[in-house]
């Protein structure tokens, strides 16, 4: 099994199980089950030798461009995600065709004329779904045939062919026409109506509102009633005419009132002051009188309740009720959430919002008139957010509304406007339809866990996209350049203190293949899976730091030698299926990291050096690809900076803080790279502008940023902190360290920033 375990697994199903078996939500336990499922599925084939983790082609008797069901961390279940039984739509074609309802028989009634004519229709109207890559596959094979290119549809179908049992190779038809190559959306009509129609009722406002409508004025009847036989202070000193009548009517009127409404059970814990009353009020008009302590309890409950509210009808009682029942009496989440759904009842489930302002408008009059909502209500943003998800808009649209509020959630939507880039390369709109939309299809296909440096299996390896390749065409990529620059650029002005995610890495590297920008993107490496060794693209990546950052302040913070870095020439290819590796670059990051030995901590450490020495892929966006950025350089460190502050706060009194430094630290190397491409006098000004707000924050974040400032200030001024000449409290900030990271402790006040 190539050194992989069953531990991993072993865990991931134990708490799937533990889930399953204990959670309260009975979707969650559902969705538990299913894991527990896969997990037992790569348990059982690393058992059985039917899964190979590690390798490219990690099922057995699956090529490598078949897309397998993976779960947590890269392991493959032994399922393909375009198998399983077949789908209503495979049905329905086999029902119309007079066919077997056999995934085979389905397969070879689209090579007939018949078929081939189904799927050309598909081809020119552009309105099928492709899930996964697969089902693009007889797309590509009509495609080839129309086109007059036999000889690479037989291929293609003798490539796919052994499969047609097991596999979809087909798209579903939809309604919506082929996704706008300008716009993204991060969910559609459909999703968002279900994201919305699933959120139930909160039973804590529940339990709230039916507090203060239901039981609270009933508390004041009560009270009331009990005021009527105070005599000098004294309760139930006198018993007016028919009191006891009318508290027999009270009576009868509670068990109703708490048979119909059983959300708030306050009413029926004994030390409740309304418990209290009516429990007298029972032995006052039912039993033998009250007895001296429930005299008493009785006493200090109307005497409490009158000094705390008021006496029932006074002004101050009457403001405080009349506030509490326009509080209980507004429209809930739920009901919102649900006329939300009723405004996009009549939309396709595909479809996008070009607009949300109709949606999240006020509630109107008609509306009123139907679910009883008071018309002018305001949509809360929380529903609106919901809402904004199926906005359809330019990407730097969805950033600035906070839609894509991340660079994980940028990374998911960017494959939307590059597969339009990618597929310009072909000059029939219909192929370029197809392609774009297996781009997206093959973007959502996860990763898998790869041993020695095996590389990930490309779009170019699938069977129909190599088939067309013959038709790609020689064409200006200044679109796809276009669309590289401004994607690098949104995603440093939109998110300054954050690395950039695998995934968008990925889609950033398919463009500058598709523009012909050569340029090494470096994906962050899992320590816990860190083979200990880097692939020969890093050592490039740092040479090209070296060429950006040589000389600055970057370079001397960190105390890295960019000369020695560009004395390694020492790449290997280690197979035909790995990637070449540099053993001095390793080295070096080993040696900066203090050589630490065999802990996921350790390894996190050689890691993180190699990040410093590449930048994480900052340098290469400067340069060749050539972002900068609208704001400026000395903004963009002030962004990341504020970034630093917000998740150093993440750290104070936190049992489990190792991950808020990691960020942090990240955040710091975003921000030092960003004030290294500013002149010497904005490095000054940023730098006083950092300590000043470092001081308006709480004196824990202050503290911990003192000794990373007075780092910062030290090199500014020529310093470094490798030699000596650092101040004491001077300190270089990393996230990764062997045994107990500095940040952790509780900074002393008497560090604080000055």
């Amino acid at each position: 099994m190539n050194g992989i375990g069953p531990g991993y697994p072993q865990r991931q199903l134990a708490k799937a199980f533990a889930t399953a078996l204990t959670h309260e939500d009975e979707d969650t336990r559902r969705r538990a089950e299913e894991r527990m499922r896969r997990w037992d599925r790569v348990l059982h084939g690393m058992h059985d030798g039917t899964l190979d983790i590690g390798s490219r082609t990690p099922v057995k008797g699956l090529p490598a461009w078949v897309t397998p069901e993976v779960v947590r961390g890269g392991f493959a279940t032994g399922a393909a995600e375009a198998g399983g039984p077949l789908t209503p739509h495979e049905r329905d074609i086999a029902r119309r065709a007079g066919l077997p309802a056999d995934r085979r028989a389905v397969f070879y009634h689209h090579l007939t004329d018949a078929g081939l004519a189904e799927l050309n229709e598909l081809l020119d109207s552009g309105r099928y779904d492709v899930t996964v890559p697969e089902e693009a596959a007889l797309l590509a094979v009509a495609w080839l045939v129309r086109a007059g290119d036999t000889a690479a549809a037989l291929k293609l179908v003798e490539a796919i062919e052994p499969f047609a049992d097991r596999l979809r190779f087909l798209p579903v038809p939809t309604d919506a026409p082929p996704p706008d190559g300008t716009m993204v959306r991060r969910q559609n009509v459909g999703a968002v109506r279900d994201r919305l129609a699933a959120r139930g009722p909160n039973p804590r406002i529940a339990a709230m509102n039916e507090a203060l409508a239901v039981w609270n004025p009933f508390a004041d009847r009560l009270l009331a009633h009990w005021l009527e036989t105070v005599r000098d202070g004294k309760v139930a000193a006198a018993e007016p005419d028919g009191w006891r009548r009318r508290g027999a009517e009270l009576l009868e009127r509670y068990r109703r009132l708490a048979a119909e409404h059983t959300l708030c059970g306050r009413h029926r814990k004994p030390r409740e002051n309304l418990a209290v009353l009516r429990m007298a009020l029972e032995e006052q008009v039912e039993g033998d009188g009250l007895n001296p302590r429930l005299r008493g309890r009785l006493q200090h409950a109307v005497d409490s309740m009158v000094r705390k509210r008021g006496a029932p009808g006074s002004p101050a009682h009457t403001e405080l009720r009349a506030r509490q029942a326009a509080e209980a009496a507004r429209p809930t989440y739920h009901a919102l959430a649900r006329l939300l759904v009723e405004r996009l009842a009549e939309l396709p489930d595909d479809a996008g919002l070009p607009s949300t302002d109709w949606v999240v408008a006020p509630v109107a009059d008609e509306e009123e008139r139907r679910t009883g909502i008071p018309a002018g209500t305001p949509i809360p943003p929380a529903l609106r957010r919901a809402v904004d998800r199926a906005l359809t808009a330019p990407v730097d649209t969805l950033v600035e509304r906070g839609v894509i509020p991340s660079a994980e959630v940028l990374g998911e939507l960017v494959p939307q406007l590059v597969a339009s880039a990618t597929a310009d390369a072909y000059a029939d709109e219909a192929l370029r339809t197809l392609m774009a939309a297996v781009h997206r299809a093959f973007s959502r296909r996860r990763s898998l866990l790869l041993l020695d440096l095996r590389h990930q299996v490309r779009m170019d390896e699938l069977p129909w996209v190599a088939a067309v390749a013959g038709h790609r065409r020689q064409y200006e990529a200044t679109h796809a350049r276009t669309v590289l620059v401004r994607l690098g650029e949104l995603a440093l002005c939109g998110f300054p203190a954050t690395i950039l995610p695998n995934r968008l890495v990925r889609q950033l590297g398919a463009l500058a293949t598709r523009a012909g920008v050569d340029v090494p993107l470096v994906e962050e490496l899992a320590a816990d899976i860190f083979m200990g060794t880097f692939s020969g693209k890093f050592l490039r990546a740092a040479k090209l730091a070296a060429g950006v950052l040589e000389g600055t302040l970057y370079e001397r913070y960190y105390g890295i030698d960019y000369a020695r870095v560009r004395a390694i020439d020492d790449v290997a290819r280690r197979g035909r299926f790995a990637a070449a590796t540099s053993e001095g670059f390793a080295a070096l990051c080993r040696e900066r990291a203090g050589d630490p030995k065999g802990r996921v901590a350790a390894r996190g450490m050689v890691i993180e050096q190699a990040q410093i020495l590449t930048t994480h892929n900052l340098a290469a966006l400067v340069h060749p690809i050539g972002v900068d950025p609208a704001p400026g350089w000395p903004e963009l460190a002030r962004r990341a900076f504020t970034g630093v502050c917000r998740r150093v706060r993440k750290v104070h009194r936190n049992p489990y803080p190792l991950t808020a430094i990691k960020d942090a630290a990240y955040a710091w190397r975003q921000a030092l790279f960003f004030l290294s491409l500013c002149s010497l006098e904005d490095q000054i000004s940023v730098a006083a502008w950092m300590r000043d707000e470092a001081r308006r924050q709480p004196e824990h974040v202050a503290g911990r940023l003192a000794p990373v400032l007075a780092g910062l200030r030290h090199v500014l001024v020529g310093g470094s902190l490798d030699d000596g000449s650092a101040p004491p409290n001077a300190r270089r900030l990393l996230g990764w360290q062997a045994g107990h990271h500095w940040m952790r402790d509780d900074p002393v006040p008497a560090t604080a920033v000055r």
